[in-house]
């Protein structure tokens, strides 16, 4: 243990030896400076200490270190985007809280012809994309959480899924990270298969600086992604879901340490883009309709789908109104205007809190009223379809699989009712991007109708692989406390994420325990890729791997409703 001296440093101290390492403007306690760091995405608005944002990897670990002499509870925040609040404080702590947001540690390496990729915490989805452009090469996913600035750290940490079917949750084996031990002194662990010397400073040094040469990366057995997954999403008949985070297959160093580790440096691997590219549009009343597509597509094409997008018509409708100026600004500026948009309505709300005046969600609501002035931003085929159908589908294939899929789905529809498109490339993108402004959809309807309606809650869900029953039914004295049920998902991989907005006054934690009691039943998974964050509970694979990393209960303690008190003790905050 650390001496008692080490742990009586004071507040101001520890404030001026902060800022004696990343200087004064980079350390932050007003909180109105720190809210868009204390309050997550979509859940979590907490207090903290002090939010630091160190400029280097060195300033990083100097940082870290001051924290554990001090007794801080270490919370590291990548880009908070993460929808489950797992990356910001949550309640009370026994101990004070420091954020080390990583939105300064930018930085990404290309090695190995492209083939793979080294990302800095601050590296994001979006910047990797293009980046590989020129290579004719992909990420592990291309747009949904890289449209809102998603870090590629903060997708590994978090076992995040990704909508493509052909490269499943997001994975390493190969990462640089600190780990405080049992003692609370704080290791750097070089796990990332390149040489870059011996000490902790000459190794953050010269991997910031790209200070090695291509002899020094070795070409390990160990994996940069998960190779296993296609095989895996093809067994429709097994009585299992496809990917969970409690899943202890894809728990490995960094990979699912959701803030137990301080994460320097992924490795991963990139993927060729295809040549061709083609979104069908399907339409249908009939559940049973997909639920036979998936299957037929999944155990006899040659060639996996890119991806397999469900909406169904609630949330299509929610989406097209309230997620209008996300889709506006992504299909006019592209994705990269995205965290700046989200920095200004951040602005905004910062300067509203000081004005008593003000109500809440100005910035939202203000939007929103604009928004609700403008015709619809759909292609007239999909407002038709959405007359049409309830249940949609948006499937995207690429190269040799398009003929396949275009033979398969007129053969289908001469035989059902419901029917298919084929999207022209401006129209599959915007059918695409329909489908990922609904995430952001949801919270801007619940902070414009937030005084008739209840909480909101927001599930994501594993069914299992032979899962026939899909499309929720659920039972009707739960049904009726739930003013509105929205549903979507990675269909292929049958991964649904289920919106509840609850009825004014509703029991929200009753409700929710009756919810996973009732997937429980069916025996699904969850959370299915956000991670456990503050909303669920952390199993016993995911919390024995929590306890392996982080003995001391220092770094983003009481994730997955675990302990938060030293130790794993429960301090009854």
């Amino acid at each position: 243990m650390l001496s008692d001296e080490k742990r009586t440093m004071l507040p101001t101290e520890f404030i001026q030896k902060s800022a004696a390492i990343v200087g004064k403007d980079a350390v932050l306690q007003d909180p109105a400076l720190m809210l868009p760091y204390t309050r997550g995405f979509r859940y979590g608005n907490s207090s903290a200490f002090a939010v630091i944002l160190p400029g280097s990897l060195l300033e990083l670990w100097r940082t870290a270190q001051l924290c554990a002499a001090a007794d801080m509870i270490i919370i590291a925040q990548a880009a908070n985007t993460g929808i489950t609040g797992g990356s910001t404080p949550e309640g009370d702590y026994d101990r004070p809280v420091v954020i080390l947001s990583m939105r300064r540690l930018k930085g990404i390496h290309l090695i190995k012809q492209a083939t793979q990729a080294v990302a800095l915490p601050g590296a994001s989805l979006f910047e990797l994309e293009d980046m590989l452009a020129e290579h004719h090469r992909e990420p592990h996913s291309v747009i949904g959480s890289s449209c809102i600035g998603a870090s590629i750290i903060g997708g590994i940490c978090n076992n995040s899924g990704g909508a493509l079917i052909q490269r499943g949750p997001a994975y390493t084996e190969l990462s640089l990270y600190a780990q405080l031990n049992a003692q609370g002194e704080l290791e750097l662990h070089n796990e990332l298969g390149i040489e870059l010397g011996d000490s902790p400073e000459e190794i953050l040094q010269n991997l910031e600086n790209r200070r090695y040469q291509d002899s020094d990366i070795r070409n390990e057995d160990k994996a940069a992604s998960d190779r296993e997954y296609e095989q895996r999403v093809r067994d429709v008949d097994a009585d299992s879901p496809s990917r969970f985070n409690n899943d202890g297959r894809r728990l490995y160093g960094a990979s699912g340490s959701a803030g137990k580790l301080i994460v320097f440096a992924v490795r991963i691997d990139t993927f060729p883009k295809p040549e061709r590219e083609q979104v069908f549009y399907i339409g249908t009343n009939h559940p049973q309709d997909l639920t036979d597509i998936r299957r037929h597509i999944l155990q006899h094409f040659a060639e996996l789908p890119v991806s397999g997008e469900y909406i169904h018509c609630g949330f299509f409708d929610l989406a097209e109104r309230y997620g209008r100026d996300t889709f506006r600004i992504i299909d006019s500026f592209g994705t990269k205007r995205i965290p700046a948009f989200f920095a200004l309505k951040n602005t905004v709300d910062r300067l509203c809190a000081k004005l008593p005046f003000m109500p809440r969600f100005f910035a939202d609501r203000f939007t929103q009223c604009c928004m609700n002035l403008l015709p619809s931003h759909l292609p007239a085929f999909m407002r038709s379809y959405r007359e049409r159908f309830e249940h949609h589908l948006i499937l995207k294939m690429s190269d040799s699989g398009i003929e396949a899929a275009r033979d398969y789905l007129s053969a289908f529809f001469r035989k059902r009712e419901g029917d298919f498109y084929a999207c022209n490339q401006k129209e599959g993108d915007k059918a695409i991007l329909h489908r990922f402004v609904i995430g952001g959809a949801t919270g801007r309807y619940w902070q414009v109708h937030h005084k008739d309606v209840g909480d909101i809650m927001s599930l994501d869900i594993a069914l299992k692989r032979n899962e026939s029953q899909w499309f929720e039914q659920l039972p009707p004295e739960l049904d009726a406390q739930i003013e509105k049920r929205l549903y979507c998902g990675h269909f292929f991989c049958h991964v649904m994420h289920q919106d509840y907005i609850l009825k004014k006054g509703a029991d929200a934690e009753a409700i929710k325990a009756q919810l996973l009691a009732f997937f429980d039943s069916r025996g699904a998974e969850y959370p299915a890729e956000h991670n456990v964050g503050h909303l669920y509970h952390a199993k016993a694979v995911l919390r024995a791997f929590y306890q392996s990393k982080d003995p001391c209960n220092a770094l983003n303690p009481g994730i997955g409703k675990t302990p938060k008190g030293k130790h794993w003790t429960d301090c009854g905050c």
